[in-house]
């Protein structure tokens, strides 16, 4: 496959228009004072006092001499903001706004994980059904997230995230008044699908903020954020389970409200375009969200619980499976052809994936999304199985989160000094592997200062992906398509996290009941034990020290099954090593910030002048 995405901005990667420009338009646009070079082909709509408003390049640079390449002063007028958009309270008020719901999906999505077995005691669920509680959210958290990005480029950044907001806040207090498993699923379903809205809409407009070379320090702000709230997620978790866990979900109700004032206030973002609401709704892929909403839900429900509640040889696992693969093919075949039959967008641009760099950074993104899912969820039981309480497990996987965030912002800040990514990919994709592997040394007696050594080599590997990741997906794709770059992103991290859940489930149920059937004593519950991972802590820690046989043939059997789930991820990392390195190719990161929703940051006088109708959503 050709890698098509734009590169070096070479003449034959600019539209018609681009090359030929139009020489009436121009002279209305450019004084002849003006020292922009007329190569360059830009259109600015220029208001009375003399400040852009609007600025549309297809490839900024895409003119400038191959041979000569841009002068500093030029790369640093391409990455520069216009006037109106330069950076007022509102810019960072609107990007603290996106720090908090980070942080707030964030801590949900953790902090529930070392409560489940106290809340399915309270509520007399079966191990099964808290197994869904988790699984409710990141499968709804996954499906919903194009769509919600395609929804926020036809009706506005601003109304899909506060729909998301209330969605999200309706899901926590849903949860929070629960009585039985029933309504507690139904909460945490909504909760997921308030946070993948949110989660997408967060890379969206921060795309419309910042241009593509400064965004890599700004992702790094909302990896921040994220790491924080994954940190104490656990550990608030482990605190307000002991005295109410309906605390739990009432604690995003205070981060909440400060959002729904924040976000009117802060993202008065303009539309260039105002159309009536029957025009939006059909300019919206209806058909092709069903099919996608439908054959993803189809693809990962058998994926998440196969081998769980039933055998992966079950018609009821292998069924929807096989529906649900043949279900993204035609999702695939229906984008393809959506705009000449449907007369609509489709809900992801077949532009993204005709560029080889982007197809191998989504790649690699998603096998990124498995291994942080896998540490995120195994790391804290190992310490359990240990003995460590469910607080202390959540403070081991502090050397993975806490490493995570300050690699995130520096590799951002690097990135936007030097201008390129390729290096920070290979150098993050070299230490997850080592990472991974020297994981496979763990055992019930490894000592704190080895494993806190072991984890900070991943760790770091993971947060410099972060943020690297994201400039190969996004450069690749043109102005008009960086959006839906940026989402599709977050999109590919979730679906790893989704398909972690297969990924580690089978490797580690697979290897654990091979250790337990080695013992002849144990061997009848070897199938029943391995269903189900953290229901074993709790054998464990209500066991007593008469019954250490068990205990120890369970201790080893989950040793040993970690270890293979490590070796699973080091040679998924290895292989996302081999694709970064030879199907990553170099692009600028210097083209002109250009956005359909730019921030309002104008003043009045301002507005007044404006000779482009525009509309505040």
């Amino acid at each position: 496959m050709a890698d098509n995405g734009p590169s070096n901005g070479s003449p034959s990667d600019l539209k018609p228009d681009d090359r030929t420009g139009d020489s009436s338009r121009q002279q209305d646009k450019f004084s002849p004072a003006d020292s922009i070079p007329a190569t360059r082909a830009l259109d600015v709509i220029e208001a009375e006092s003399g400040s852009c408003t609007q600025i549309k390049s297809e490839n900024a640079i895409g003119n400038l001499s191959p041979s000569s390449g841009p002068s500093s002063l030029q790369l640093k007028e391409l990455n520069e903001l216009p006037a109106s958009l330069s950076r007022g309270w509102r810019f960072y008020g609107a990007f603290g706004t996106l720090c908090l719901v980070t942080f707030i999906i964030a801590l949900d999505s953790t902090i529930i994980c070392v409560a489940l077995p106290t809340i399915a005691e309270d509520i007399g669920a079966t191990a099964i059904e808290a197994f869904w509680c988790g699984t409710s959210f990141l499968l709804a958290s996954t499906v919903v997230q194009p769509p919600v990005a395609s929804l926020s480029h036809i009706f506005g950044r601003r109304p899909a995230l506060l729909a998301s907001l209330t969605v999200f806040t309706g899901g926590s207090i849903m949860a929070a008044l629960a009585k039985n498993i029933a309504v507690l699923l139904g909460g945490r379903t909504l909760q997921g699908l308030g946070s993948g809205g949110i989660l997408a809409l967060t890379y969206v407009i921060a795309t419309d903020l910042v241009s593509l070379r400064e965004r890599g320090k700004w992702f790094g702000l909302i990896s921040l954020n994220w790491a924080i709230g994954s940190i104490l997620g656990p550990l608030i978790g482990g605190a307000l389970v002991e005295a109410s866990w309906p605390w739990l979900f009432w604690i995003n109700l205070p981060f909440c409200g400060i959002a729904y004032i924040a976000i009117p206030i802060t993202m008065r973002i303009k539309r260039k375009r105002d159309t009536s609401v029957n025009t939006r709704i059909k300019e919206f892929d209806w058909i092709g969200t069903i099919i996608f909403v439908g054959s993803l839900t189809s693809f990962l429900i058998p994926l998440s619980c196969g081998g769980i509640m039933y055998d992966w040889s079950s018609p009821r696992t292998v069924i929807p499976l096989v529906f649900g693969i043949l279900g993204l093919i035609s999702f695939g075949i229906h984008i393809k052809f959506c705009r000449k039959y449907c007369k609509c967008d489709p809900l992801l641009r077949p532009s993204l994936f005709t560029s080889l760099t982007a197809l191998s950074a989504y790649f690699a993104t998603v096998i990124h999304g498995i291994t942080v899912w896998c540490l995120l969820y195994y790391v804290p039981l190992y310490h359990e199985v240990r003995g460590s309480s469910p607080i202390t497990a959540g403070v081991a996987v502090m050397p993975f989160t806490g490493t995570v965030a300050p690699a995130a912002v520096i590799v951002g800040l690097l990135i936007a000094k030097t201008g390129t990514y390729r290096p920070f990919i290979w150098a993050g994709w070299v230490l997850v592997p080592i990472g991974m592997g020297l994981m496979l040394l763990l055992d019930n007696h490894t000592e704190t200062f080895r494993w806190v050594l072991i984890y900070l080599t991943g760790g770091l590997g993971l947060g410099i992906l972060y943020s690297a990741q994201a400039f190969a997906a996004q450069a690749s794709a043109s102005n008009s398509d960086l959006p839906f770059a940026a989402s599709f992103y977050a999109f590919c991290r979730s679906l790893g996290q989704g398909i972690g859940v297969a990924v580690g489930g089978v490797t580690f149920q697979n290897e654990f009941r091979k250790q337990v059937e080695k013992s002849p004593e144990f061997a009848s519950k070897a199938n029943e034990w391995a269903k189900d991972a953290s229901a074993l802590v709790q054998i464990l820690k209500k066991s007593p020290s008469s019954m250490q046989l068990m205990k120890d043939t369970i201790i080893d059997g989950y040793i040993n099954g970690l270890r293979t789930v490590w070796l699973v991820l080091t040679l998924l990392a290895c292989i996302a090593l081999l694709v970064s390195l030879v199907c990553v190719k170099a692009k600028s990161l210097d083209r002109k910030f250009e956005t359909e929703h730019a921030l309002d940051q104008a003043g009045p006088k301002e507005k007044k002048d404006q000779r482009v109708p525009e509309v505040n959503v």
